[in-house]
């Protein structure tokens, strides 16, 4: 068309200096959590077959694990426990001298402020069905599972914890969380709410690593079917009128169009997980040679950031906070 401007897109991509400048969405160190599994049983470092270079970390090596996490730039963890023993209430989650209560001392000992230490509040990994509550007539009741998760919460902030993590999801569970907070005395423990938790397949990996594979049925009745925008952002929504601080989306990858209506309706942080199934994926494509691992961790976790995550959780957070001080 005459008087039309020549318009070339090309233009801009020709350096990598011009690249750089028109590269707008960039992850950094400060925008992951780190999460660590700290077996009770466990004398060593114990490999987790499905999540290559991962392992279930014993207490007594939790302190340089984090030490390490901290020296790339990634300053918070969020920690997942594996018990010595089970029984069908989950006791061992909100015991005094539990896994993960020893767990936020020793690291708060250590590290003081210096970390942010967040602490995974469900059953899943202490019952010995596998099922995130109480079971009473053969299913998760909600309401007695609330009781039980306003005591763990209660008994990891009296550890030190700075963010309770509810990932249960149970109806009204923000908001007895932050009620038995507030009346225990810890009205500034921050609660980051598993707000869009799908019912998916990609944590496989996951539970072998926390020994929480239920024993029977599955966690459809109480996680989210992923057909559904709506349902997430009433999800979400009700969790922040409960009182959380920051709200989740998990997975992250399937789910990116949920993380973007989160992030254009909501105006509080938005976490995102990058699960142990994406994780396992990448590991095992690049173990074969069929992608470059670098390459897809960086444009896969800088687009849940273009999404709009704030906060990522991903199990690749130091080696991508090694690959970004190296730049």
């Amino acid at each position: 068309m005459s008087g039309f401007p020549s318009v070339r897109m090309r233009r801009l991509r020709r350096t990598p200096a011009l690249r750089s400048m028109m590269f707008k969405s960039r992850i950094h160190p400060s925008d992951f959590v780190y999460p660590i599994f700290v077996d009770e049983n466990a004398r060593k470092p114990v490999p987790i077959n499905s999540m290559p270079e991962c392992f279930r970390m014993p207490l007594n090596e939790l302190g340089e694990e984090a030490r390490k996490t901290l020296e790339k730039g990634v300053k918070a963890v969020l920690l997942f426990g594996v018990p010595s023993k089970k029984d069908d209430l989950g006791s061992a989650a909100f015991a005094e001298d539990g896994i993960i209560q020893k767990a936020v001392r020793l690291l708060k000992e250590e590290f003081g402020d210096e970390i942010v230490v967040i602490t995974d509040v469900c059953l899943c990994e202490y019952t010995n069905h596998g099922h995130c509550g109480i079971i009473k007539n053969g299913e998760v009741d909600n309401d007695l599972t609330l009781e039980v998760l306003g005591k763990i919460a209660v008994s990891h902030a009296q550890a030190g914890t700075d963010i309770v993590a509810p990932s249960s999801m149970m109806d009204g569970q923000v908001k007895h969380i932050r009620n038995a907070l507030d009346n225990a005395g810890f009205k500034d423990v921050a609660i980051m709410g598993y707000s869009a938790k799908y019912a998916s397949s990609f944590y496989g990996p996951f539970r072998e690593a926390a020994e929480s594979k239920p024993k029977f049925g599955d966690r459809k009745s109480y996680q989210m079917s992923y057909g559904s925008q709506k349902e997430a952002l009433r999800e979400i929504e009700l969790d922040i009128m409960e009182g959380a601080d920051i709200v989740m989306v998990k997975p992250a990858l399937a789910y990116l169009d949920i993380i973007n209506l989160a992030k254009s309706r909501f105006n509080v942080p938005i976490a995102a997980y990058n699960v142990s199934g994406e994780y396992a994926m990448v590991k095992a494509a690049a173990k074969l040679g069929w992608i470059d691992e670098k390459a897809a961790v960086l444009e896969i976790l800088t687009g849940v950031k273009r999404a709009g995550a704030d906060i990522i959780i991903t199990y690749f957070a130091r080696e991508v906070a090694q690959w970004l001080n190296q730049n």
